[in-house]
């Protein structure tokens, strides 16, 4: 009976791994969390030090760098055993802290840098770590995944990944990923506005939308003869004439003239 309840143990503690954690190998900085089946006194967490090795209670250091948890769970309990501490010592290790294993956050949020990949990280918990996209942060981050020597990218909607509920945004990260948050777009409006200038552009915004960020149109000025001054692939700048429902688009020049009258 006891083997069978240490067994269904295992298999719990098991599923709650991320899908790589059985190939994962040990480096120093990572925390550790041991357990001795029926010796709680002797459960602990443990952080991985630069020589690559824990201090284990009773049997002193363990190195276990290089190892997988399976490897290192079968070290300390041969330890336990070889000391003539424990007769039948069944260890279980699991990896808390992924420390040895670091994942970047890019571009514009509040601290970026390089954070420790946790046992399953998301992109979400990374932002969090990162203290979350900046005012200036585009509606778009991209997420970076290296797999066979080539880099995927893969893009994410900001906004429905806090607010729309979709679940598979939410990807788990992996070592060496990178999490980019680029500059939002911007546009500018000049001519007969209350306030010209640049101002971050919204998803689906109008020409009439634009006008309003710019504080409205001056006493001077007319909505008729609404101009926008936009580049072209080739780097060629088109001017437009814009009704007051057409988009505005990235780096677009909304300008409003004068009234005649």
């Amino acid at each position: 009976m006891r083997s069978i309840l240490y067994l269904l143990f295992l298999i719990l503690t098991t599923l709650a791994l991320p899908a790589a954690a059985d190939d994962y190998r040990l480096g120093s900085g990572d925390i550790v969390h041991i357990t001795v089946y029926g010796h709680p006194d002797l459960n602990i967490d443990a952080r991985i030090d630069e020589q690559g090795k824990i201090n284990f209670p009773l049997i002193g250091d363990v190195p276990v760098a290089g190892d997988t948890a399976s490897v290192a769970q079968n070290h300390i309990g041969q330890a336990l055993v070889k000391g003539g501490y424990i007769k039948n010592a069944q260890v279980n290790l699991v990896v808390k802290q992924y420390r040895s294993m670091q994942v970047s956050v890019l571009g514009q949020v509040n601290h970026p840098g390089k954070y420790p990949l946790e046992s399953t990280s998301t992109v979400t918990d990374l932002l969090a770590m990162a203290g979350g996209v900046t005012l200036a942060g585009s509606d778009t981050l991209i997420l970076m995944h290296k797999q066979d020597g080539k880099t995927q990218e893969t893009k994410i909607d900001i906004p429905d990944l806090f607010q729309g509920g979709n679940a598979d945004l939410n990807r788990q990260v992996s070592a060496d990923d990178a999490i980019y948050v680029p500059r939002a777009p911007v546009f500018y409006i000049y001519g007969e506005v209350q306030h010209p200038g640049a101002f971050r552009l919204e998803q689906d915004m109008n020409v009439m939308q634009a006008i309003s960020l710019g504080g409205g149109i001056t006493p001077r000025g007319t909505q008729k003869g609404i101009q926008i001054r936009r580049r072209g692939p080739a780097g060629k700048v088109a001017t437009l004439n814009a009704a007051l429902t057409d988009p505005v688009l990235p780096d677009d020049v909304v300008y409003v003239k004068e009234s005649l009258f």
